[in-house]
Parts: structure tokens; sequence; C-alpha cells
């Protein structure tokens, strides 16, 4: 079986589980939008701050919750499924690939959703172009879900998995979340995103690339 058909299959997996469940839509998502109808309360009924601040608290809401998109992908896979797995002659890249893909699909629903609240609740004229944001939420969906994928991956032995694995992912979001928000800096100011966005794919790339590599060695030790 070819690694993308291996992958398809993990891909479609953790979606039915989803499907199933629906803990991460119908419990994270409306976490999210709680946080957002939130943070207008607990500041000074200003429109210009709100419209200022309101692209920096959609992404720090989407990192925050999407991590537990992420992390609840890898928890669902019991210590019997990856052994299944693993008997069955399944690439460790093709699973990484496969799950990471998931959480991203997952976590591009989220931004989907939480985006036009953040829109009504802090000014629509915040983000004249906010179509244009599209390229930044599908690029920032990516990179946290591998991020936290390989945060999850490498945290698996651990008994404090739930604690270490998001303070791994805060810092290594850090080079998408700062372009994303420049990018819709940007977007705003009526300039171009190209250099936040090509950085973002830079970024992908690369924890793509370490994600892929490390599934093995990191498989072999859990």
């Amino acid at each position: 079986m070819t690694f993308r058909k291996q992958a398809m299959i993990i891909l479609r997996r953790d979606l039915r589980i989803e499907g199933r469940s629906g803990e991460a839509m119908f419990i994270t998502v409306p976490f999210g939008l709680v946080a957002l109808f939130l943070i207008p309360l607990a500041l000074p009924l200003n429109t210009e701050l709100l419209s200022t601040i309101g692209p920096g608290m959609f992404w720090v809401v989407t990192l925050l919750f999407g991590m537990f998109i992420t992390f609840r992908q890898s928890a669902a896979e019991s210590s019997a499924q990856k052994e299944q797995l693993r008997m069955l002659g399944t690439d460790p890249a093709a699973r990484f690939t496969g799950r990471a893909a998931a959480s991203a699909i997952l976590l591009l629903g989220f931004e989907l959703v939480v985006a036009p609240t953040m829109i009504v609740l802090f000014a629509p004229a915040a983000v004249p172009g906010w179509l244009a944001v599209t390229p930044l939420a599908i690029l920032a969906a990516a990179g946290l879900a591998i991020i936290g994928t390989l945060a999850a991956d490498l945290t698996a032995s651990l008994r404090t998995r739930s604690a270490l694995a998001p303070l791994l992912v805060a810092p290594l979001s850090v080079p998408l979340l700062v372009p994303a928000a420049q990018g819709m800096e940007s977007i705003r100011t009526k300039n171009g995103i190209l250099i936040p966005a090509l950085f973002m794919v830079a970024v992908v790339l690369a924890v793509a690339v370490i994600g892929v590599v490390t599934a093995q060695p990191l498989e072999e030790t859990t």
C-alpha cells in the first residue's frame, strides 16, 4: 500500500471518529466562541481598541483551543490500535501525516466558525478584505496541526504529557502566529501578505519535514 493511501486511511479514520463523537466541534468550538464573547466584556467599551486587538485575539483563541483539537486526535488512538497498525506494517510517517491532516481539517473548521464571530464582535472594519485572510488561516491550521501532532508524539510516553504538550506547542507556534497577525494587519492597511505568507509556508514545510523524519524514531520509543 502506498504512503498516500495509508495516510488517507488514517485521515478518514480520524475524521470518522470525530464525526461520531463530535468532541472537537461540539465542545471545543463553543468554548472558543465563549472566550471571544468574554474578551470584549473584560475591556473598556472602545470600538477602536476592539478593532485593533480583534485579529490578535482570533489567533490566540485559535492557538489555545486548537491545541485541544490536535491532542484529542492523538489521544483517540489507543495503545492497542497503535500496536495493530504496527503489525499491519503501517508507515509511521504516513500515520503522522494522516493524523496531522485530520487535525488541520478540524482546525480549519474551527477557524471558519470562530472568524465570523470575531469580525462581528470586534467590528468588521478591522478586516475590510477578510477573504484575503483565507491563505493565512489555511497555513496556520496546517502548521498548528503538525506542531500539535508532533508534540503529542514527543510526550506520548510521559505521564505528564497533558501539561508538557501545550508547553511545547505554545512557543513552537510563535513563528506561525506572529506572521499570521502581521498578515492580517497588512490586509487592514491594504498592504500585501506575500512576505508573511511565504514565511508561514517555510515554517509549515520545516515542521512537516521534522514530523515525517522523526515519526519512526518516536514510534519506537513509545
